[in-house]
């Protein structure tokens, strides 16, 4: 009876009663009170931690992200399960032999191969950026370490990360073509600290999986000034990577459901799983703290004409397994509009929306209660996120709200990326913005689709 009695008063409102069809007054609520966002972010990184996908921590935080879902209140919360390879880090290290014997700081990267148990001794080839690489002949490359160095820049929009991602993502198949014996990358990341990033790397079909790690961007220039000497480098690596074949992951599904059937399906959210270095604080759970916590403030002032559903996207770091399982399973759904927030914690500082030209009204006015939070409106295209991608492409309209991404890079795939970096001030910004648009898109009567392929978006 007492636990009954608790379950009945976690699924109370937190918040007082605001009108939905209110967004100014929702936004001001959310920024001067919100809690919620804080406490599912410490909750989840400080009960659960780390969540690799496909490991038994990522199935703890399903369970952990169910329970939470249920006490708040939201209606059909449940997990949808799908089977994804599983890939286990294991230790990495690098030492450099000759001439200037040292260690190196280093992580592998996500489905990284391993080297023998004893690990490998090469010489090192260096290219600075992936053009070099691809334009280097095997007989270059073969036996070697390779090495590849590049110059990412801190962005507000984060736009050097998409330039220079390849590098990890790409690189690593590339020099396996080539017969490398491994490959070491720069960290993709802006910061100065011995705190190597991590991240996903992918071997072509029917390439072997060569050792591919990431060095701290303070050992890469390390490394730099060693090469710049003019002789020789030989390094020992050692990688102890396993792939484990087929295991379970899944996305948690919970909603706010609407009075019209017809008018079709918001999806907001962010994704549940991490990286196993840090607890995945800023990657990502702020980002389904904050969407999660917009949502119940629409759901506290009222139901929305449209139904709002909140997805925790599992094993969005290793590849969007989650955001394609959803889009397989619902994208004959009709949803309205789709976004993601996954992009750390700090301040939203731009909106871009892709419609149709009918969407230009409803555009104005999330411009219009968005201005007070310091918000402008960008005429790019918006990209919506990995995990809601395959749901865009069935033929959805797409909603951006940007964050600042100036220091995103500096904790991004990291060990540093952990609770004290989370900013409460510029979380409940991040809050605010978030239950003004839900305010406005769940409930404006206009019908929105698309742009034309053609077209930038709006």
């Amino acid at each position: 009876m007492l636990r009954r009695l608790l379950l009945s008063f976690a699924a109370l409102p937190l918040f007082p009663a605001v009108a939905a069809h209110d967004p100014a007054a929702l936004r001001d609520a959310a920024a001067q009170t919100d809690t919620l966002a804080w406490s599912i972010t410490e909750g989840l990184t400080t009960e659960v931690g780390q969540r690799l996908a496909a490991t038994e921590s990522e199935a703890r935080s399903r369970e952990w992200a169910v329970a939470r879902l249920k006490a708040l209140g939201f209606a059909n919360v449940r997990i949808e399960p799908f089977t994804m390879p599983r890939w286990d880090r294991g230790a990495a290290s690098a030492t450099v032999l000759s001439p200037f014997p040292q260690t190196l700081a280093i992580a592998a990267l996500g489905y990284s191969g391993s080297t023998p148990k004893a690990g490998i001794d090469a010489d090192v080839v260096a290219f600075d950026g992936l053009a070099a690489l691809k334009a280097a002949p095997a007989a270059a490359i073969a036996g070697k370490i390779v090495y590849v160095t590049h110059h990412m820049a801190a962005q507000q929009d984060g736009g050097s990360y998409g330039a220079l991602s390849p590098i990890r993502t790409v690189a690593p198949g590339m020099a396996a073509q080539k017969g490398a014996a491994a490959i070491l990358i720069r960290s993709i990341g802006t910061d100065h600290h011995r705190v190597p990033h991590t991240g996903v790397t992918r071997f072509p079909e029917g390439t072997r999986s060569i050792p591919a790690a990431a060095l701290s961007t303070v050992d890469a220039e390390q490394l730099d000034r060693i090469l710049a000497r003019g002789k020789p480098v030989k390094l020992h690596l050692e990688v102890a990577t396993r792939l484990t074949g087929r295991a379970q992951s899944g996305n948690v599904v919970a909603e706010v459901p609407g009075s019209d059937p017809k008018a079709g399906i918001i999806l907001i959210g962010g994704h549940l799983d991490s990286w196993d270095l840090g607890t995945g604080a800023i990657d990502d759970a702020t980002g389904v703290a904050i969407t999660t916590a917009a949502a119940k403030r629409i759901m506290d002032a009222g139901q929305p004409r449209r139904t709002i559903r909140i997805v925790w996207f599992g094993a969005e770091e290793v590849g969007g397994f989650g955001g394609d399982a959803y889009a397989k399973a619902h994208g004959a759904e009709k949803h309205m509009v789709v976004a993601e927030s996954d992009f750390g914690a700090d301040r939203v500082w731009s909106l871009a929306v892709n419609t149709g030209a009918q969407g230009n009204p409803m555009v104005e006015r999330l411009s219009e209660v968005l201005a007070p939070l310091g918000i402008t409106r960008s005429h790019g295209a918006a990209h919506g996120g990995t995990d809601v991608e395959p749901t865009a492409a069935t033929g959805t309209a797409v909603m951006d709200l940007r964050q600042d991404g100036l220091r995103y890079f500096d904790l991004h795939h990291t060990a540093d990326d952990t609770l004290d970096k989370v900013d409460p001030a510029q979380l409940r910004q991040n809050v605010a913005a978030w239950t003004a648009a839900l305010a406005v898109l769940a409930n404006d009567p206009v019908e929105l689709t698309p742009p034309p392929a053609t077209a930038t978006g709006e």
